[in-house]
C-alpha cells in the first residue's frame, strides 16, 4: 500500500505540499479549516455599489520575477503566468512622477544602475550615495551581523532614498517597519530580485483573483489524482502511537501542519511529544503585523497599474492599485497598508482622506476594508524561526519555519514542496 500522509492547511504552502506529495506517489488528504482555499491569499466574494457581484481578495498581493518556484508550480498545473500576471518593471512612481522605475530588460545590475541614475526628483548626492551602498553590498555579498536592522544598514542614505525606495521596499517585503525589519533578510531579498537574474525584480501583478490565480487549479489537479479534501474541516487534535500518526482518529504515516503558526503549535502540543512541546513553543513566540487593504470606488483611471504612496502618521498606504487596469470593475481602487496597527473605520477614513490629498480623488466611496492582524510574522533581527521538523514523521509548513526568505508566497511555496520531499517516516 502506498504511504499516507495528511496536511493540515490549504493555503499555498500545504496546496505546493500536497501537489509535491501526490507526485512522490503518496495518498495525499488535505484538511483546511475555510470553505475558501488559500489561507491569507485567497478570493473573497463582495458586491459592487450597483449590486453586482465582484470578486476581491483578502489582501491585494504582487508577485516578483524571482519568485522561481511559485511561478514553476503555476505552469505545473497549466496556469500560464503571463495571461494571468501583468508583468512591468520595478517602479516606485508616485502619482506626482517622482521615484524609481527601472527599465525593462536590462540584466542586472545595470537595469537597477540605470534606475537609480534616472530616478525623479533625486539629487546627484541622493544617487550616488544609493550606488555606492549598493555596490558595498554586493562586495559583502549581500551579509551582514545577524542583529542590524534595516534602518541601521540604510543609516547612511539620505532621508529621500529612504523614504522613497528603501521604505517602500522594506515594508512591501518583509512587512515589518524597517527601524524593527532583518537587515539580512532584506539584503537577500534585495539580492535575489535585483542582482540575480534578469526580470528578477518586475513586478508581477495578478488579473485575476488569487483562488483563480492558483488555489482553484491546484484542488482541481488534486482530485483528478485521487487526493482528498475535505474543505470546511478544522483538525482537533493529533496523535501518535507505534502504528503511526492519526489526525482526529484517522491514521497516517506522517502529517504536515500547514496551517498558521498559532493553530500548528496548538496541533503540535496535542501530539504529546516532548520534541514537539519545544517547537510548539518556538512558533507561539513569533511576533505578528497586520496588513489592510481599502477597497475604494468611484476613481478616475490612474497613470499605471501600480503607484506608491508617500505615507506619514496621518496617510497610512504606501501602495494604491488601480484594479481597473488588472480585469476588475473600472474605477475600483485598492489601498495597501502594511504593518497596520489601526482599526479598521479610523483607517479607512485616514486612506480616503489620503487619497484625496495625493491623488485628488474627491468622490472615492469605501466598498469593503480587509484586515488580517495577523498576516505575518514580524521579520526582526536575529529571530528564531521553528525548523519545518517538529518530530519524527511530523512536519510544518509555511512562510514562517526556518528559511532565508520573509514571509511571502514565494517562501511559502517552496517550504511546502520541501516539506513534502522528506516524506512520512
Amino acid at each position: 500500500m502506498r504511504k499516507s500522509i495528511a496536511v493540515v492547511g490549504a493555503g499555498w504552502a500545504g496546496l505546493a505540499c500536497a501537489i509535491e506529495a501526490t507526485r512522490g506517489g503518496l495518498a495525499v488528504t488535505l484538511f483546511e479549516a475555510a470553505r475558501t482555499l488559500g489561507g491569507r491569499a485567497r478570493a473573497l466574494p463582495a458586491q459592487m455599489p450597483d449590486g453586482k457581484p465582484v470578486i476581491l481578495d483578502n489582501g491585494q498581493h504582487i508577485l516578483i520575477g524571482a519568485y522561481s518556484a511559485t511561478l514553476g508550480l503555476m505552469r505545473e498545473l497549466g496556469i500560464d503566468p503571463e495571461t494571468v500576471l501583468k508583468r512591468m518593471p520595478l517602479r516606485l512612481r508616485f502619482a506626482d512622477g517622482g521615484g524609481l522605475a527601472v527599465p525593462p530588460g536590462w540584466p542586472p545590475p545595470l537595469d537597477l544602475l540605470a534606475g537609480i541614475l534616472g530616478a525623479r526628483g533625486w539629487s546627484w548626492h541622493d544617487k550616488a550615495a544609493l550606488m555606492r551602498r549598493a555596490l558595498a553590498w554586493r562586495a559583502a555579498g549581500f551579509l551582514c551581523d545577524p542583529r542590524t536592522s534595516v534602518g541601521q544598514l540604510c543609516a547612511g542614505l539620505t532621508p529621500r532614498v529612504q523614504r522613497e525606495l528603501i521604505e517602500p521596499l522594506c515594508i512591501s517585503a518583509l512587512n515589518t517597519p524597517l527601524e524593527r525589519a532583518s537587515g539580512q533578510v532584506f539584503l537577500r531579498v534585495l539580492h535575489d530580485a535585483l542582482f540575480t537574474e534578469r526580470g528578477g525584480a518586475d513586478l508581477l501583478l495578478p488579473r485575476v483573483d488569487l483562488g483563480t490565480l492558483l488555489p482553484d487549479a491546484a484542488a482541481h489537479w488534486l482530485a483528478q489524482r485521487g487526493a482528498r479534501l475535505h474543505a470546511g474541516t478544522r483538525v482537533q487534535a493529533i496523535g501518535h502511537d507505534a502504528t503511526g500518526w492519526q489526525v482526529d482518529g484517522e491514521r497516517f504515516d506522517g502529517v504536515v501542519l500547514a496551517c498558521p503558526p498559532w493553530e500548528a503549535a496548538r496541533l503540535a502540543e496535542s501530539a504529546g511529544l516532548l520534541e514537539a512541546a519545544g517547537w510548539s513553543r518556538l512558533a507561539q513566540a513569533l511576533e505578528h503585523e497586520a496588513i489592510a487593504t481599502v477597497y475604494a470606488t468611484g476613481g478616475a483611471a490612474l497613470p499605471a497599474p501600480l503607484l506608491a504612496l508617500r505615507s506619514s502618521a496621518g496617510a497610512p498606504a504606501q501602495f494604491v492599485f488601480d484594479r481597473g487596469q488588472l480585469g476588475g470593475p473600472q474605477g475600483l481602487l485598492a489601498f495597501v497598508v502594511s504593518a497596520s496597527r489601526e482599526e479598521r473605520e479610523p483607517l479607512q477614513q485616514r486612506v480616503l482622506a489620503q487619497a484625496r490629498e495625493q491623488l485628488g480623488l474627491a468622490d472615492l466611496r469605501p466598498l469593503l476594508s480587509v484586515v488580517e492582524k495577523r498576516a505575518t510574522f514580524a521579520c526582526t533581527p536575529g529571530l528564531q524561526r521553528p525548523p519545518a521538523r517538529i518530530a519524527a514523521g511530523l512536519l510544518a509548513c509555511g512562510d514562517y519555519v526556518e528559511g532565508p526568505y520573509p514571509a511571502t508566497i514565494e517562501g511559502a511555496v517552496r517550504s511546502g514542496r520541501a516539506a513534502a520531499a522528506f516524506g512520512p517516516a
